[in-house]
């Protein structure tokens, strides 16, 4: 809940601080610039998880890798506590490296509480859900209020301070977690332990190389980089990548027809997945922007500040997740298969973006629309995000070969960590394309992907197993 509270507190105000004169203590960027780093951070949150859950495995363990993210984690929301530019970018990368510690082995920690599974792992899971939402919700809230009503280095502490907050009483609850996420025997062993250890320093080294030889290409002009040039590669990076594993696994790792078959479900998943984030995550981006800059936020004499409106994605999970739990188990084998789930979710983000563009045809000569209009939206963001986000999570271990699962879910973070890549660089054409265009563009991809993926559903299904 709090790790949740301090990210999606610091991410709320995060474009707007960017975006927000230097005069006022913002960072004077231009939109697409400002939306390009973002979704260049959201995206490495994602791929950060793969070598995180990596390093947990093979040195740390769950627990001890949890607690270290989260003190990585809040140094990096103090650090973008102090005013400079310096420190804004390394507290971008401090939590970016925390995240990806934390978010995947603590959601590995609390399926360990559960060796059984079952029943009680279910309900452990709705509850860490619901705590994530907790946070979530409150998080921009508060953040979002020191940051644009009082001093925007007051938003980022506050996040930091939520953070330490949550290691507080991870670290005093810890003698409830019985053996859950420490370290195997085998881990323990001084040679796996130091084979792992160099392997670390390996991928680390290569990765400071690459770094450090585009930056030296960069600085003689061998090679011009700019921020928008990094996303675009980082993305057709991110595809080639998905697609040399895929198949690589699909034709060089002998596997059954059935499997294969799977296979090529995945793919499409992944691409539905890097889809619907790409219009979903623009909602800290040109959603945040629109709601600051096109939103009337007058409330009975009160202006409320643009950043509270990230909450209300999470109070709709909050209602509605039992709802759509509910509707899966009473619908039972009736229920709507795998890809058709997915559709529905492109379908309903395809909607989402039609109000958009629709609300933004009433903003011209200065004109403010109703928050409802972006309440809605985020209703329909909700509804699609239940149809497709932990249904994926589930199809994935379920389809996987199962020599193959970890690294299967390692390339649905990375269809996550497009769509956020794709969201920033799309959110970054507020500041050329009329925004019912833009809007009614994101909306038309969408929906059109939804419905063709339903038009075909009947033969995904039966590639993935389910006969319907």
């Amino acid at each position: 809940m709090w790790e949740r509270f301090s990210f999606y507190g610091m991410r709320a105000i995060l474009v707007l601080f960017m975006v927000n004169a230097v005069a006022t203590g913002g960072m004077g960027l231009t939109d697409s610039i400002a939306t390009g780093i973002y979704g260049l951070y959201t995206a490495a949150v994602y791929l950060s998880a793969l070598p995180g859950g990596w390093v947990a495995d093979r040195l740390l363990g769950l627990r001890r890798s949890v607690f270290v993210g989260g003190v990585i984690i809040a140094a990096g929301h103090f650090t973008m506590a102090v005013p400079s530019t310096t420190t804004f970018y390394a507290g971008l990368f401090l939590i970016v490296i925390g995240t990806g510690l934390l978010k995947p082995n603590v959601s590995a920690m609390v399926g360990d509480l559960y060796p059984e599974g079952g029943a009680r792992r279910d309900a452990g899971f709705s509850i860490y859900y619901m705590g994530i939402n907790v946070g979530g919700f409150l998080g921009p809230l508060v953040c979002g209020y020191l940051g644009q009503n009082v001093n925007w280095h007051l938003g980022f502490s506050a996040a930091g301070v939520g953070m330490v907050a949550g290691l507080i009483q991870y670290a005093w609850g810890g003698r409830h977690l019985g053996a859950a996420g420490l370290l195997t025997d085998t881990h323990r062993d001084p040679r796996v332990r130091a084979q792992a250890l160099r392997h670390l320093t390996l991928g680390v080294g290569a990765f400071v190389g690459v770094g450090l030889l585009l930056a030296a290409l960069h600085s003689t002009g061998a090679l011009q980089i700019t921020l928008i040039g990094f996303v675009d590669a980082t993305g057709y990076f991110i595809v080639a990548l998905a697609a040399a594993f895929l198949g690589y696994v699909a034709f060089f790792c002998n596997l059954t027809i059935v499997e294969r078959n799977r296979v090529w479900v995945i793919a499409v998943c992944f691409l539905a997945s890097a889809l619907f984030w790409s219009g979903f995550e623009q909602a800290g981006s040109s959603m945040n922007l629109f709601a600051e800059r096109l939103t009337d936020l007058n409330v009975f004499g009160w202006d409320m500040p643009a950043s509270w409106l990230q909450s209300v994605n999470s109070l709709f999970i909050i209602l509605l997740a039992p709802v759509f739990s509910a509707i899966w188990l009473a619908l039972g084998s009736r229920g709507p298969s795998i890809p058709v789930k997915f559709a529905l979710g492109l379908v309903q983000l395809g909607l989402a973006f039609f109000v958009m563009a629709w609300a933004s045809l009433y903003t011209g000569t200065g004109n403010l629309v109703s928050p409802s209009w972006l309440v809605v939206t985020y209703f329909l963001f909700t509804t699609g995000e239940l149809c497709l986000s932990p249904i994926g999570l589930s199809s994935i271990t379920k389809l996987s070969p199962p020599r193959f699962v970890g690294q299967m879910m390692g390339i649905w973070f990375m269809g996550s960590a497009l769509g956020n890549l794709i969201a920033g660089r799309v959110a970054g054409l507020i500041e050329s394309l009329a925004l019912p265009q833009l809007f009614g563009s994101v909306g038309l991809f969408a929906a059109a992907f939804g419905v063709l993926l339903f038009l075909f559903s009947r033969p995904i299904a039966r590639m993935a197993g389910e006969g319907k």
